[in-house]
């Protein structure tokens, strides 16, 4: 059903093994399709440490044992969304729209998991959820990614350029009335988060850590010059090409630690800027972006060209457009961009589950 303001909940789960992120959003549109939002409540529920390992490792599972895990994720999804609107007494809910946790992802095999999509996270629910975004694209000869950019277009237009400091980096752009593009940019938290754990912590708080670090010259130029950054979009990255690709350098320059998050902090920075440089105002979310270091190299590179918002936004953008997505789905309307994803057509994507048990 079609109408000018939807209540939802947006649903993320990054590639970082955070925590499963929260928006409770008001979504508004006009009659001549100009979007507006509001995050009303959000909350970051952080991975207990079992949940840490067993997303981390669930790249190297079967096809079996990741079942077992998507049956398991569904419930925790599906008690964790019931716990939020308990705590907070959220009322009048049209939709609960969630991405789920990427498991695999090689879209030039034409395979995509995302766990924790099954009809079971309805569960008892107020309303209808929305989820499991990325199967139809891959189905449709596309990377099944990045899906931010549709949101980027309709809540974003006063910015040149949107990336995201997630697990991975990405950024989306339209020029002038050209298609929107968008693609992955580099790894960001997925390499920085591992590194920090050899130190002890979950993630080098403000790149402390990598400012006490050396950029090591031979390695870095190994790391700007591998194959991915040569490709044209679109194009996406996932757990198995930083296992290709980072964990066989790691191997084979033995740095220590810090020295790693220096490097890599600077290779980040210099795919970051490389990808900016024709734009004046470039809007900057993620946990990447509370990374000080990086945002200082950034600012070197190029003084006032990155915006970082208020902290909500910042940790709740992909929840809030995660949201938009599932309303666009429901609305019957396109949420995926062939231009963006490389998919044969523009389509509306997503499965939608009615509440059960109530």
């Amino acid at each position: 059903m079609k109408k000018a303001k939807y209540n939802v909940i947006g649903v993320m789960s990054g590639t970082s093994c955070d925590g499963i992120d929260l928006a409770h959003c008001e979504l508004s549109v006009t009659d001549d399709n100009q979007w507006g939002y509001s995050i009303i409540k959000a909350q970051t529920i952080p991975y207990n440490s079992l949940w840490q390992r067993r997303l981390s490792a669930a790249v190297t599972l079967d096809n079996t044992a990741v079942q077992a895990l998507d049956l398991a994720y569904t419930s925790l999804l599906n008690r964790t969304i019931l716990d939020f609107i308990h705590e907070f007494k959220i009322s009048e809910l049209d939709l609960i729209c969630s991405h789920g946790h990427t498991v695999w992802h090689k879209p030039g095999q034409g395979i995509t998991w995302q766990i924790g999509n099954l009809e079971s996270i309805a569960q008892g629910l107020p309303c209808p959820v929305v989820c499991d975004f990325r199967t139809q694209d891959v189905a449709l000869k596309g990377q099944g990614a990045p899906l931010v950019p549709i949101g980027d277009q309709l809540l974003f237009q006063e910015f040149d350029a949107c990336i995201n400091l997630g697990g991975f980096a990405n950024i989306s752009y339209q020029l002038q009335d050209a298609p929107t593009i968008a693609y992955d940019l580099c790894p960001i938290n997925i390499v920085l988060n591992y590194w920090a754990n050899k130190l002890g912590s979950d993630f080098d708080e403000n790149g402390h850590y990598a400012r006490l670090g050396t950029v090591h010259p031979e390695l870095l130029k190994q790391l700007n010059t591998l194959d991915y950054y040569r490709l044209t979009p679109p194009k996406s990255l996932g757990m198995e090409w930083v296992q290709s690709n980072f964990y066989p350098l790691y191997e084979r320059f033995n740095l220590n630690p810090k020295d790693w998050l220096a490097t890599a902090a600077r290779h980040m920075v210099d795919q970051i800027h490389t990808s900016a440089t024709k734009f004046d105002r470039v809007l900057l979310t993620g946990g990447g972006a509370f990374n000080g270091f990086i945002l200082e190299l950034l600012d070197e590179a190029a003084p006032l060209k990155f915006f970082v918002p208020n902290k909500a936004l910042i940790n709740y953008k992909e929840a809030l457009i995660f949201g938009l997505l599932g309303v666009l789905r429901y609305r019957g309307e396109v949420n995926c961009l062939a231009s963006v994803t490389g998919a044969i057509r523009d389509h509306s994507s997503g499965v939608i589950w009615n509440p059960v048990g109530r």
